[in-house]
């Protein structure tokens, strides 16, 4: 596990390696970004539909999209020719296939995605894209990954079976009967019950007796939505973001930004930023505490390991809370967020607008325009969705290898239960990655030219999906982690 993160021995970017990376930026592609926001509904994914945020994110993007063109000497394409600063409508465009393809035909080579995206999203699938797919640039998550990572109990179960991350406690549940099980177990109360993907604080409730539990559930059932119930930590809370790596700045790993503490709770929960302002319940902490607790610097350690393990190509913030209201009590980790709020201060009448990441940011000496500037520099060697926007084959390879046993056990109700996205060393990353999570009986890969060998295992069915850029290779995990559901 990486040793970084004393907050004195962050990686400190300096006022040059910006220019830098801005010059970087001017000089490779120079880029015309455009915003885009979340315009579609999110879809029903097996069984469970994420609550859409209302207005779709347009007014955290046309913060970006505002400062980025007044402050970051970025070319912004926009909606309409003359945009109205305190018009968010004016600044962003929808993710819609119309909303993207009126972005291109107005110019645009980047796109901001501060969107909720998804495996069949129209920036992976619309047939329109297709003629630009080689020469658009995207900022943000994978579409498939972070479909997949939005499932907090895949995540959950898959960080438990990875090891080395502190977590708290955890149940799923998918259904009545599921939850009637449930309540007949001696569970400790207090207990948080959430939806399996949800959005900022919405249906998170501290269930303090059998009772409450039981119709919080039942109303989350109701909603298209599973559950997960977690041992309710009652500690300090402080949330972690973790940077990609970005060679135009000098880092070549991610990296954790300094812990930004929560307090001012309702009811033991965080209350989400669109209800009280993140500068009313939240402060960066100082660089002397954060030496002065190691716990500080282990949680974020932690949190660098986890966007590791999923490959984030872009800014993700992970939630921790001590499990005791004691200093020498540890965090675990309790909401892994593949899309954290990116608003910040600039538009006019917006002054007083942050996100928790912007926070951790000024921590830095960063103001708002130096982190999405170097947002916008992130490393193209790390990302599914640059240059080029790689879509795969209709025709892909699928190479499987029955085990034993009669039914296949999921985590969760998706097809593809666990994904990395391997590149440059295909048979030494792979090797290490699968040793780790099934216990040596590690399946063996060989060659970038498809050349595939599969270790026996009682435990593990894969199927491999090789797609047109010899890069990488998508891997699913469809067995072995246990405690699933079953299809």
């Amino acid at each position: 596990m990486i040793a970084l993160t004393q907050r004195s021995a962050q990686p400190q970017i300096s006022a040059r390696q910006v220019a830098a990376a801005s010059r970087h930026m001017s000089t490779t592609s120079t880029p015309r970004v455009a915003v885009l926001y979340q315009e579609l509904e999110p879809p029903l994914i097996n069984g469970v539909r994420k609550p859409k945020k209302p207005g779709g994110y347009r007014d955290s993007g046309a913060d970006i999209a505002y400062v980025l063109k007044h402050q970051g000497a970025i070319d912004i394409i926009t909606p309409v020719s003359a945009p109205d600063p305190e018009r968010d409508a004016d600044w962003c465009f929808g993710d819609s296939e119309r909303g993207m393809m009126d972005a291109i035909k107005k110019g645009a080579t980047h796109f901001w995605a501060n969107t909720i995206l998804f495996a069949n999203h129209p920036l992976q699938t619309s047939p329109s894209l297709t003629s630009v797919a080689k020469t658009l640039n995207v900022v943000g998550q994978p579409p498939k990954l972070v479909e997949l990572y939005d499932d907090k109990s895949f995540v959950n179960n898959l960080l438990r079976a990875r090891g080395g991350f502190t977590l708290p406690s955890a149940y799923d549940v998918h259904d009545e009967q599921a939850l009637a099980e449930l309540l007949r177990v001696d569970l400790e109360y207090p207990v948080v019950a959430k939806p399996v993907r949800g959005r900022g604080s919405y249906g998170v409730k501290v269930c303090r007796s059998p009772e409450e539990l039981n119709e919080h559930c039942r109303g989350l059932l109701k909603e298209e939505t599973s559950v997960i119930i977690e041992d309710y930590l009652a500690g300090q809370e402080a949330t972690v973001s973790v940077m990609p790596p970005s060679p135009a700045t000098g880092q070549n790993d991610y990296w954790a930004m300094p812990v930004v503490e929560r307090f001012n709770h309702a009811d033991g929960v965080a209350p989400y930023n669109g209800i009280v302002a993140v500068l009313q319940n939240s402060r960066c902490l100082s660089e002397s505490e954060h030496e002065s607790d190691p716990h500080y610097s282990e949680i974020q350690s932690q949190c660098v390991e986890v966007a590791k393990l999923l490959q984030c190509t872009a800014p993700m913030r992970i939630d921790v809370r001590r499990f005791e209201e004691s200093e020498s009590s540890p965090f675990a980790l309790f909401d892994v967020n593949m899309k954290p709020n990116m608003t910040g201060p600039g538009r006019p009448g917006r002054e007083r607008q942050a996100s928790l990441t912007a926070l951790a940011a000024a921590g830095l000496g960063w103001d708002y325009p130096t982190l999405l500037t170097l947002v916008m520099t992130r490393c193209p060697e790390c990302s599914e969705a640059v240059i080029p926007l790689l879509r795969p084959k209709v025709d892909y390879t699928i190479v499987r290898t029955w085990l034993s046993g009669p039914e296949l056990i999921r985590l969760s109700k998706t097809g593809c239960e666990l994904c990395f996205f391997i590149r440059k060393s295909i048979e030494n990353v792979a090797r290490a990655n699968i040793r780790r999570l099934h216990n040596n009986r590690a399946i063996v890969l060989g060659d970038y030219h498809g050349k595939i060998v599969l270790g026996r295992s009682r435990q593990t069915e894969m199927i491999l999906r090789l797609f047109n850029d010899t890069n990488y290779y998508e891997i699913f995990t469809l067995r072995g982690f246990g405690g699933g559901s079953r299809y």
